[in-house]
């Protein structure tokens, strides 16, 4: 059975340990009681704010005038397709983390470099969470979802769920759809996919597009992951984030051309910067990057909230602030950046009650 309460601080159900009260909160534990939960709001016209492990979401510190429904479901179904995949059938309250750690230890490849990633099995078509090289859309077969604006269950495609960098259908229409669970198709193996990020394959001792044990690739991203503050532990102010607050920027021809004269102009007519070409003929370039070279170093502080001391793309709360903190240095960093290098700095979090 759900559990109602009202004037539930958010702090405490968010990885930034920041955000108000709820007005009602809804802890559903069963599909049914996530689905209830949502339609009866929505009879009574009332805001829903649909939570799960709270790692990519920054609330106002006035909270949420509506219902919260924290999906709490559990469950992992494993089956054999005819294609002699194995798809794994998950919930969308499962934790993220345990999950992958469990397919790495059943000989299952496919999310490995997903490691260490905070948050819950829902959230990842939503944000299509990828890392060192893995994107969730790689493995996803299907996603199972309340349609709000139906008031029907459906369960679409891959294709259908329209995912692109760190995007979706989801993320598009972010009223209409409700996570319910995902469908994930795995590769039995002792072996990882193709290590595809160059960070990772240097610490692994590999060239790109070479295999490692399961393990050993685990083991190397939850490494680099540590080194950076983007592992939760709760004696690392570090951790107190959203991850990687800014996306990294995608570049169409002209928008690359003026990078190119804003680092001339800036670092000198030999400066270079990272340059990742897209299938669509477009670049992405590095956030990171251009934070710290426009003078933002790890660490910077305004009032409570600073730049993580471990990565520049990471803003943390590490002594009790507040959003209006975090939000006046996310503009500060997003302002430095464009007035350097011309370049829109776009958030990777879900904003609640607030805007950059």
């Amino acid at each position: 059975m759900a559990v109602f309460a009202e004037e539930v601080n958010l702090a405490g159900y968010t990885t930034l340990r920041l955000g108000g009260p709820a007005r009602r909160f809804v802890e559903a534990t069963t599909e049914a009681e996530v689905v209830d939960a949502v339609r009866e709001a929505d009879a009574d016209g009332e805001p829903v704010l649909v939570l799960g492990g709270g790692s990519n979401l920054v609330v106002s510190d006035e909270g949420f005038s509506g219902t919260v429904v924290h999906v709490g479901t559990r469950g992992a179904e494993q089956v054999t397709d005819s294609h002699g995949r194995v798809l794994m059938r998950v919930q969308a309250g499962e934790e993220w983390e345990p999950f992958v750690a469990r397919c790495v230890a059943d000989g299952l490849a496919g999310v490995e470099c997903l490691s260490g990633i905070p948050g819950r099995v829902g959230a990842t078509p939503i944000q299509n969470v990828g890392a060192y090289g893995q994107d969730v859309s790689e493995t996803i077969v299907e996603v199972r979802a309340y349609d709000r604006r139906t008031g029907t269950t459906v369960t679409l495609s891959r294709d259908e769920c329209r995912f692109t960098y760190r995007n979706s259908l989801f993320k598009q229409t972010p009223d209409r759809y409700v996570v319910l669970g995902v469908t994930y198709a795995l590769r039995e193996s002792d072996d990882s996919q193709p290590i595809a990020y160059a960070e990772l394959a240097r610490r692994l001792g590999v060239e790109p597009g070479a295999r490692v044990p399961l393990k050993e690739a685990r083991d190397a991203v939850l490494e680099l992951r540590r080194g950076k503050g983007m592992v939760l532990d709760p004696s690392d102010p570090d951790t107190r984030s959203a991850g990687s607050f800014f996306t990294n920027p995608i570049l169409d021809a002209p928008s690359l051309a003026s990078l190119e004269r804003h680092v001339a102009e800036r670092l000198g007519p030999d400066a270079t910067f990272p340059r990742y070409p897209e299938s669509d003929g477009r670049t992405k370039t590095s956030a990171a990057w251009l934070i710290d070279r426009a003078g933002f170093a790890k660490g910077h502080a305004r009032g409570r909230a600073r730049i993580s001391t471990k990565h520049t793309l990471a803003l943390t709360n590490p002594d009790g602030g507040s959003t209006a903190d975090l939000l006046a240095l996310a503009r500060e960093v997003r302002d430095g950046v464009r007035a350097a290098f011309g370049v829109e700095l776009v958030n990777e979090p879900v904003f609640v009650g607030v805007t950059l």
